[in-house]
């Protein structure tokens, strides 16, 4: 991004490292981090090797934010998020704070109604539908 352009989430105007990168939901860093949580325990039989305050402060917060618990249930959200071509921010933003009404998702994220890319109201309708239905079977 030149220094001439100012970033902007709004207008998914973030830089092209970010644009590349891929992001995760809380939900999905919470899984990782739980197993490998499992995996120190497994390997520490020494009660003094004990796991760093910052792992678990940072294992504590996606648990807490995080609105989809089951493996399962994490890869479908990704999974319908992905099908309306999301930007990974978008997704993520957008798979983390869970947005109830179209109004909602365009506050949280109005790039997705931005020009030559905007999803259809009816889109993003079905999309917070089945994201909701994620939800409720969980």
């Amino acid at each position: 991004m030149s220094g001439e352009e100012e970033e902007n989430a709004a207008e998914l105007k973030i830089g092209d490292e970010f644009l590349k990168a891929k992001c995760l939901m809380n939900c999905e860093v919470a899984l990782i981090l739980d197993r490998r949580y499992e995996q120190l325990q497994q390997m520490s039989d020494d009660p003094t090797n004990q796991i760093s305050q910052v792992f678990e402060k940072s294992m504590q917060y996606v648990k807490r934010f995080s609105r989809y618990k089951n493996p399962d249930a994490v890869r479908q959200v990704r999974e319908i998020l992905s099908r309306n071509r999301l930007a990974e921010f978008e997704l993520c933003v957008l798979g983390n704070l869970c947005p109830e009404t179209v109004e909602e998702a365009i506050a949280m994220v109005p790039s997705i109604k931005s020009k030559g890319r905007a999803l259809e109201e009816d889109a993003i309708e079905k999309m917070l539908h089945d994201l909701s239905l994620i939800k409720k079977f969980e």
